[in-house]
């Protein structure tokens, strides 16, 4: 009988690879974060081994008197964090989390509004004929939202007149995937719910923005369901969540279980719970920090000459640095060369991509984030030195250079920070 006892060990030597070059590297994708160690050593408890289908209390497995608590406690410090009277832990992403929202709040045929994918909008929001998820999964019409791209928002008097133009309106998102400042919830939540319409937003992106009281809040705006992922700038384990109103509970809470999700990866609730804690005690001062980094990292790159998008604005209000590349080459070509120097970005659809013939995988620009940067402590002055580095990788001719100066830059951020202890942010033993 044939071993399998070395494959078993490579797989191990090839996580310890990732993480050495991950710790050499700058790693800029919007969508990633790291999570401080306690978190890590509950996600490989033997919770990840346990099942816990139904609301707590109403399982259909025995054995969870201690997940029960657990899933309580993630909900009452997940209500205080958001500010809202209702939240479900158990979404096990965040397109599972919207899901959830679309069986709940929808049916197949009706229409929902959001943004296009060029326009920033997330596939899970996008059309059947682009096999987003509302689309192909639930068979939603989707409807776009109005843009502007000089401001690189929503266009409130546009999308006003296309809501007009509507014979109804079941959902509406907000929120999206490319995301540098607050969405209009305010100035088109009672237009949408005049037509009948639920208004929700997407906070994948910018729930700890949120949570930190640097962005938004939507649920003070207008919005009566929130979505989001528990992983990017809420720097907890991979997963979703769902906050709105108690009148939604029920329906949300059928449409999590039995409806969109079977076992809910109960070592990440236990996560999510301890990520709720670290946020309310550090929330606030890292949400500010992420922001301005975006900001001066944003400005140092306009000023070396790069295209950032959202000028207008001020380049961005988020975590968020999205650039057009096209003096170079497309942001698939620019997405693999900066990976060859060891900036780790992605390439992304940006408003006229589409008209000009280009699509995800050569769109016009990269995306870039600062949120796993900033929580392993770097602050506006390694934003800037950041902002150089990736200027020269853009250029492509100093790739020693580029790969020695991220080097030595991080040789001083390897751990995680706003955390109750900082531990390392690459550890695999």
């Amino acid at each position: 009988m044939p071993s399998y006892g070395s494959e078993f060990k490579s797989v191990i030597a090839r996580v310890r690879s990732h993480e050495r070059w991950f710790s050499e590297s700058l790693p800029m994708i919007a969508s990633e974060n790291v999570t401080s160690q306690p978190i890590r050593d509950v996600l490989s408890s033997d919770l990840g081994h346990r099942y816990a289908e139904g609301w707590p209390g109403e399982r259909v497995y025995a054995g969870c008197k201690f997940i029960d608590q657990i899933e309580l406690q993630a909900i009452a410090l997940g209500k205080k964090l958001f500010k809202a009277d209702f939240i479900d832990v158990r979404p096990i992403s965040g397109v599972v989390a919207n899901l959830a929202v679309y069986s709940a709040l929808s049916g197949p045929g009706d229409t929902m509004l959001a943004l296009s994918i060029p326009n920033g909008g997330h596939i899970s929001h996008g059309k059947k004929d682009f096999s987003g998820s509302a689309g192909l999964v639930h068979s939603l019409n989707v409807e776009y939202l109005a843009f502007d791209k000089d401001s690189m928002n929503i266009d409130v008097d546009e999308t006003k007149k296309r809501i007009a133009a509507l014979n109804s309106v079941k959902l509406a998102m907000f929120g999206a995937s490319l995301f540098l400042f607050p969405h209009p919830v305010k100035e088109l939540a009672q237009t949408i719910r005049d037509k009948g319409g639920v208004v929700c937003y997407d906070a994948a992106h910018v729930a700890g923005l949120i949570a930190g009281g640097q962005f938004q809040d939507p649920l003070r705006e207008g919005a009566q369901v929130m979505t989001f992922s528990t992983h990017k700038t809420l720097f907890g384990p991979q997963g979703g969540a769902i906050v709105a109103g108690t009148e939604f509970a029920d329906p949300l809470k059928k449409a999590v279980f039995p409806g969109t999700t079977s076992n809910h990866h109960l070592h990440s609730v236990a996560g999510k719970a301890m990520v709720f804690a670290e946020f309310l005690q550090f929330g606030r001062k890292y949400a500010k920090d992420v922001v301005a980094n975006a900001q001066a990292f944003a400005g140092r790159l306009a000023d070396l000459g790069e295209k950032v998008l959202g000028e207008k604005n001020g380049y961005t209000m988020s975590h968020q640095v999205a650039v057009d590349v096209m003096k170079y080459s497309d942001g698939g070509v620019m997405e693999k060369l900066l990976e060859s120097q060891n900036v780790i970005v992605n390439r992304q659809l940006i408003p006229g991509d589409l008209q000009a013939g280009r699509h995800y995988t050569n769109p016009g620009g990269i995306r870039l984030g600062v949120a796993e940067l900033t929580r392993l402590g770097m602050g506006k002055t390694e934003m800037k030195e950041t902002a150089e580095v990736v200027h020269l990788a853009l250029g492509g001719k100093k790739k020693r250079e580029v790969v020695g100066r991220i080097r030595e830059l991080r040789k001083g951020f390897q751990k995680v920070k706003y955390s109750f202890k900082d531990s390392p942010a690459y550890s695999f033993n």
